[in-house]
């Protein structure tokens, strides 16, 4: 199976289901909508910046993601 780009319009769950590993991250951010009955419906982009989070941290974020969902996570 080919790794699709995770992109701000993909939902929280289906990030989560694809990409277990990214739960991680997003904890890393201080998003735990692990459970939340709305992240079937919300972008993780929504989410995200409805959680406080600036654009700026949000493309990092997004970026971190991407990198789980390729395997090619860089350690500091």
């Amino acid at each position: 199976m080919k790794n699709e780009k995770i992109t701000k319009d993909m939902t929280i769950n289906s990030i989560i289901e694809k990409y277990p590993k990214s739960i991680e991250i997003m904890f890393k951010y201080g998003l735990h909508c692990i459970g939340c009955h709305v992240s079937a419906f919300e972008s993780i982009e929504q989410g995200s910046l409805g959680h406080g989070m600036d654009k700026k941290t949000f493309d990092k974020f997004l970026k971190e993601l991407n990198q789980v969902a390729t395997k090619k996570v860089v350690k500091k």
